[in-house]
């Protein structure tokens, strides 16, 4: 798949395997990215460069930005806030807090980084999105939808919104409702794969295994196909109860303690009920962004 394709994957990324990808592999060992370097610390030289002028503000959100593509997310977040101090009335640096600390798994912390963007500009889209991830992401579904209905009257046609809406209808079994959303989404960015994930997913969950694999299979089984799209593909053979096919895929990107550590996890979720393995799924992955979140 081209670069469209490529940039489509950052923009719209999906939210749900990466839970079960952290589980067994670090993201960043899938990404091939390496830890950023630990001797880069603003902080420790009073916001200087080493003796030069104070670092500006759009110098701080640079080196914030790199250190979370890097996955230092704590130093990251460090910066922004001294981006913050900067320009204490701009939105910008309060969001990438919050979308630093969502990383991280401090959930209530990024609520309120979000809420503290809002009181700054409380049309600010990001702003909005993250703090109905957030509420997702602390199993609060319910509260996502006041943020997401403004956000979407304000953006009509963003499928990152989309996409969360789905989420929401999701986690609360609504599977009909959200996998609506998905293809709303998929009508505006065709082809998405992470749009594609997220409503094979779902289509999974509300027990339509074998429309969600010919959903899926493409894509995932594609030479650009990603190991968070396997994964998500083994993951339904798993809710299936396609043990052998679950771990065949699983052999791809994972060593053998992994894939037999999955499969055990898919015989955990077969036995919950499904509302209980719905949100299992689904709030999980949202706390955990990929290491270039958008």
């Amino acid at each position: 798949m081209g670069k469209t394709a490529a940039g489509n994957r950052r923009r719209f990324g999906g939210f749900r395997l990466r839970v079960l990808l952290t589980i067994t592999v670090p993201i960043a060992a899938l990404a091939g990215c390496q830890p950023f370097p630990a001797h880069l610390d603003p902080l420790s030289v009073n916001g200087r460069d080493g003796g030069g002028a104070p670092l500006s503000y759009a110098a701080l959100m640079r080196i914030g930005n790199a250190a979370r593509a890097g996955g230092d997310y704590s130093n990251a977040v460090a910066v922004f806030r001294r981006a913050a101090e900067i320009e204490p009335r701009l939105p910008d640096p309060f969001v990438a807090v919050g979308d630093t600390l969502l990383a991280l798994g401090a959930v209530d912390e990024a609520v309120v980084a979000y809420n503290s963007a809002l009181a700054r500009d409380a049309r600010c889209v990001s702003a909005l999105k993250g703090l109905a991830k957030a509420y997702i992401g602390t199993g609060r579904p319910e509260l996502a939808l006041a943020p997401l209905d403004q956000a979407l009257a304000r953006s009509p046609e963003n499928p990152k919104l989309l996409v969360l809406l789905g989420v929401v209808n999701d986690v609360e079994s609504r599977h009909a409702q959200a996998q609506a959303y998905y293809q709303q989404g998929l009508q505006r960015a065709p082809g998405d794969p992470a749009l594609t994930v997220d409503l094979a997913l779902s289509l999974a969950l509300s027990g339509n295994c074998p429309n969600a694999v010919a959903v899926l299979q493409p894509v995932a089984m594609a030479p650009s196909g990603t190991a968070q799209e396997r994964q998500t593909l083994a993951l339904i053979y798993g809710l299936e109860g396609s043990a052998a096919e679950a771990a065949r895929l699983g052999r791809v990107d994972l060593d053998e303690a992994a894939v037999e550590h999955n499969l055990a996890y898919y015989q955990t979720l077969r036995e919950l009920s499904p509302q209980a393995r719905d949100r299992a799924i689904w709030s999980a992955g949202l706390t955990r962004p990929p290491p270039n979140p958008s």
